[in-house]
C-alpha cells in the first residue's frame, strides 16, 4: 500500500530510480564493509599462543601442468553445463497443472509458491560482492600477498570447479523453483525453462565457495591471529544471507541451498587443502656418534 502510494506521489519512474540508487548504495556498503571486517583481520596477525607453540603458516605447492589441466577442465566442463541450461524445454500445460504441494520433498514445502523480485534482485549484492573478498584479503594481508599468485591459482580452481558441479546439476536435473507453484504468477513465467533449475542453489554455492576459501587460506597463513574467528564468522554468515533471499526468492528450495552451501564451502576448504605441503610434525632426526658406533636417531614425540 506504501509503494502504491508513493507511485502516485513521485510517478513510476522517479519510484524505479530511487529503488535503483537504494540498491546501488547498498552494494557499496557492503563492499566497504567486507573490505573493513577483512582490514581488520589483516591488521590482527600472528599472536603467540601461550598454551602451545604457534604453528607455522602453511606453504603451498601448485603446478602449471595439474592446475591448469583441472581449470581449463572445470572452464569447459562449467561451459557444457551453462549450454545443457539454456537448452532446457519450457514445461508443457500438462506438467505445469501437476505442479502440487503434495509432490514435494516434505522439508521443502515451506517456500512452495514463495516470490520476491526484490529478494532476488538483493541477493546478487552480498554475491557479486563476496568474488572480491579473497583477492582483497590477499592483497592487504602481508602472508597472502607474498604467495598471490598460488592463492589466484587456487582461486580460480576453486570457482572453476564449483562452477562445473552446478552448471552440470542445473543442466540435468530438472527440479521447478519454488515460485513454479505460485498460481498468482502468469503461466509465462512458471513454465519458462529458467524456472526449472532449482537444483541445487548456484549463488549459494559461489558465494559459499569464495568465502571459505578466504577463510581456510587466512587460517594457514596467519596462524594464531585472533582474527580468525571473525574471519571464519564472515565468511560463514555471507553464503547464508544469500541462501536466505535465494530463499525468500522463491528461486530455490531449503535443501538446494544446503546443498550448495555445504559443496561451495567444501571446495572452498579443500583445494587450499590439498596444495598444502606436508610437513613431518612432532619429528626430529639427531646424529649420534659414539666409541663403536655412530648414526641417526629419529624421535617421534606424542602430544
Amino acid at each position: 500500500m506504501f509503494e502504491i502510494q508513493l507511485e502516485r506521489i513521485l510517478g513510476n519512474k522517479n519510484l524505479t530510480f530511487i529503488k535503483t540508487t537504494i540498491r546501488i548504495i547498498m552494494k557499496k556498503c557492503f563492499i566497504i564493509l567486507a573490505i573493513l571486517i577483512t582490514s581488520i583481520a589483516a591488521f590482527s596477525q600472528t599472536d603467540t599462543l601461550k598454551v602451545r607453540e604457534p604453528r607455522s603458516p602453511a606453504e603451498y605447492k601448485t603446478s602449471l601442468l595439474k592446475d591448469g589441466a583441472i581449470i581449463t577442465a572445470g572452464i569447459g566442463l562449467t561451459a557444457l553445463g551453462v549450454k545443457l541450461i539454456n537448452d532446457k524445454k519450457n514445461l508443457s500445460p500438462s506438467e505445469l497443472a501437476n505442479k502440487t504441494r503434495d509432490n514435494v520433498f516434505f522439508m521443502d514445502r515451506s517456500s512452495v509458491g514463495y516470490y520476491s523480485k526484490r529478494a532476488d534482485d538483493d541477493s546478487y549484492i552480498p554475491f557479486q560482492a563476496s568474488f572480491a573478498m579473497p583477492v582483497i584479503m590477499a592483497l592487504i594481508n602481508k602472508n597472502e600477498r607474498k604467495k598471490f599468485g598460488q592463492l589466484m591459482v587456487m582461486y580460480t580452481e576453486t570457482m572453476a570447479i564449483t562452477g562445473t558441479l552446478f552448471t552440470m546439476s542445473a543442466g540435468n536435473i530438472n527440479r521447478s523453483r519454488p515460485y513454479v507453484y505460485n498460481t498468482s504468477l502468469d503461466t509465462g513465467t512458471r513454465t519458462d525453462k529458467n524456472a526449472q533449475r532449482a537444483f541445487f542453489a548456484g549463488h549459494t554455492a559461489a558465494t559459499a565457495a569464495a568465502t571459505f576459501f578466504m577463510a581456510k587460506v587466512f587460517h594457514d597463513l596467519n596462524p594464531g591471529s585472533k582474527a580468525e574467528p571473525f574471519v571464519w564468522a564472515f565468511a560463514a554468515s555471507v553464503p547464508a544471507l544469500v541462501g536466505y533471499l535465494r530463499y525468500k526468492a522463491g528461486m530455490h528450495f531449503l535443501s538446494d541451498n544446503l546443498l550448495g552451501y555445504a559443496l561451495g564451502a567444501g571446495a572452498g576448504i579443500l583445494v587450499p587443502q590439498l596444495h598444502k605441503i606436508k610437513k613431518l610434525r612432532n619429528v626430529s632426526l639427531v646424529p649420534y656418534g659414539g666409541v663403536s658406533n655412530k648414526g641417526i636417531s629419529l624421535v617421534y614425540n606424542i602430544r
